[in-house]
């Protein structure tokens, strides 16, 4: 740039370079960001190894934590690469971000004759006599009433997400199990009731209806 005569040269040789690292840092922005992500996640560990989370609606377990992406093994047994970035860009659940402890809830809907106490006894029998209950919460509410039924709902503790699942299968199971022979009648039923009229006693809007039956039975 010192000597006009050569100065065009140098002119184009920062208006390359220039150029150049534009085109550069467009083409490397993702890499760039999961490298910076990365140094965040080392530092601020919003996941890691083994944590049990939730991405993408899919639920699994951080196998892998590499320099730009992270690895989820799913619960069966598929895997889920993903940027390290989407960890800082978009939100999860991680369930064992302190502890691995979950709660898990079983509904259940019921006739409104089913003795609630009862039910809430069983489950207490259920869990006392299972290695995955963790033995803090064991809890049967009446959660909702529908023309038709009462729906139950059991909490239940445990210990790490696939004892809360397994827990939850056997509870349900069990429950539905206890209720076919000890209270049949508890299931869930629809009701008619039906009422038969005398020919003086009928409501007007039958009228045609009995005058048709009668008409029907003469013929």
């Amino acid at each position: 740039m010192t000597f006009p005569e050569i100065r065009h040269i140098g002119i184009s040789l920062l208006a390359s370079a220039g150029l150049a690292g534009l085109i550069m840092g467009t083409a490397m922005k993702s890499s760039i960001s999961n490298l910076i992500a990365g140094v965040q996640i080392a530092f601020t560990q919003p996941i890691r190894l083994e944590d049990s989370v939730v991405v993408e609606g899919e639920w699994g377990w951080v196998e892998e934590i590499g320099t730009t992406y992270v690895i989820v093994r799913l619960w069966d047994l598929r895997r889920m690469v993903l940027p390290i970035s989407y960890f800082l860009e978009h939100p999860f659940q991680n369930w064992t971000r302190h502890s691995g402890d979950l709660l898990g809830s079983v509904f259940l809907y019921v006739d409104y004759t089913v003795p609630v106490e009862e039910i809430r006894k069983e489950l207490r029998r259920i869990v006392e006599n299972n290695e995955k209950w963790r033995g803090q919460v064991c809890v049967l509410q009446v959660t909702d009433a529908t023309a038709n039924a009462i729906q139950l709902r059991a909490r239940v503790d445990a210990r790490d997400a696939d004892a809360a699942w397994d827990l939850r299968c056997e509870v349900r199971e069990k429950l539905i199990q206890f209720l076919q022979e000890k209270y049949p009648h508890g299931l869930p039923r629809v009701r008619t009731e039906f009422q038969e009229f005398s020919a003086g006693g009928l409501n007007p809007s039958s009228l045609p209806l009995a005058r048709a039956a009668s008409m029907k039975r003469s013929t």
